[in-house]
């Protein structure tokens, strides 16, 4: 928990902070395409640990962000990529209803984007655009193929041969890579969004949890944050230190999370209206725009389920009635739209992902003045909990 400071103050500070090498209990979340190294030195150098997002980045582009980290920042800073565990047996991961046969629907698929692209006046983009905009790195000849078993162990590799300080699963178990990554020194973590799946990652040797609620921006849990921290607190905080995520945009959330057992916060929307996240500036306006009742959860950009601003693309495959692709072909729809939408700077097509906090982010700001608002608020929300206490 956070430590007395003087008078009536209350330091933000946890054992996490020893543990990682940080000043404040604060982590930037991992987001694809937002967390880039700018972002995550700013975050490193304003106390907390910025972690890279960099789930789609090949291998080369992976170890040149790390490099490019390390010249922004001398602090500790992580890594974050995804390992769904049925992409890594060989198969399509499964989310909800899904077509048995995604290849054999690509065709109808596709032509439903173009029918929404015509509709909607967006302009036409190349396959190379599309695919950036899906997530898709740049491979080159020979280079693993996305999402497969192949391109994950090369990310790996990348993230044990450059020795990062921290690395964690956005999804997925990093068991199998443990021993080595323990070797390097590294710390490692894994996101997850049920207790079972808590349990299941301690058991592989991890060093912290961060469990993400429903409210948070992205690929999040179907629990509600305020009932999952606590209950994987009780499930495993004996094990392993666990930090909370899900919908924390200030810090009166960071302050409830730690109340709620967690030893910090994993912090996402409140950064993507920095001037130093990788989204587009329309995007960074859509979101000091939006409320708390303007984002879904579809599965409609990745193929499993997200939370992001409301968006007419999402609607679209509501009201068509058709159930999205599981990843990673739902991404050859969506790219497409996506590239076109960020081309157009359409808010109401690809206003981006975000959490539900989001009606607490009112202006674009640099991390750090983000980071010092975060910290001031927790500090003062724990010392009135502790006055009413």
């Amino acid at each position: 928990m956070a430590q007395f400071g003087e008078g009536n103050t209350m330091a933000l500070k946890s054992h996490i902070c020893e543990i990682l090498g940080i000043e404040y209990p604060i982590l930037l979340a991992g987001m694809g395409g937002a967390s880039i190294p700018a972002l995550a030195a700013a975050v490193s150098n304003a106390g907390g640990l910025g972690v890279l997002g960099a789930a789609a980045c090949s291998p080369d582009q992976l170890r040149s962000w790390i490099r490019q980290t390390r010249e922004l920042t001398d602090k500790p800073f992580g890594v974050d990529t995804l390992l769904p565990a049925s992409v890594r047996r060989g198969s399509a991961p499964q989310s909800g209803a899904v077509p048995e046969n995604p290849m054999a629907l690509l065709g109808e698929y596709q032509q439903f984007t173009r029918d929404f692209m015509e509709r909607e006046d967006l302009p036409e983009v190349d396959a190379a655009m599309a695919m950036r905009a899906a997530g898709a790195p740049e491979m080159g000849k020979g280079g693993p193929q996305l999402f497969s078993r192949e391109f994950f162990e090369a990310q790996m590799e990348v993230v044990i041969e450059e020795k990062v300080p921290v690395y964690a699963a956005g999804l997925g178990n990093p068991g199998p890579w443990m021993d080595r990554l323990h070797s390097n020194g590294t710390k490692v973590m894994a996101v997850i969004g049920k207790v079972k799946h808590a349990q299941q990652v301690v058991d592989s040797g991890i060093d912290m949890i961060v469990a993400q609620g429903h409210d948070g921006g992205g690929h999040n849990s179907p629990i509600g944050t305020f009932s999952l921290i606590p209950q994987v607190v009780d499930a495993v905080g004996d094990r392993v230190p666990v930090i909370g995520a899900g919908g924390i945009s200030d810090g009166r959330g960071v302050a409830a999370a730690m109340i709620l057992g967690a030893v910090g916060a994993w912090v996402g929307t409140a950064f993507l209206a920095t001037e130093e996240a990788g989204i587009e500036r329309f995007q960074k306006e859509a979101i000091t725009e939006s409320g708390d009742a303007d984002t879904i959860v579809s599965r409609s950009m990745t193929g499993k389920p997200a939370r992001m601003i409301r968006n007419k693309w999402a609607d679209a495959w509501v009201a068509a009635g058709k159930e999205p692709l599981p990843m990673p072909y739902q991404s050859m729809i969506s790219g497409p739209v996506m590239a076109s939408g960020i081309k157009a700077q359409r808010k109401d097509i690809m206003p981006g992902f975000a959490g539900q906090g989001i009606g607490l982010i009112h202006s674009i700001r640099p991390a750090a003045e983000v980071m010092r608002d975060l910290v001031d608020g927790a500090e003062r929300a724990l010392a009135d909990a502790r006055f009413y206490s």
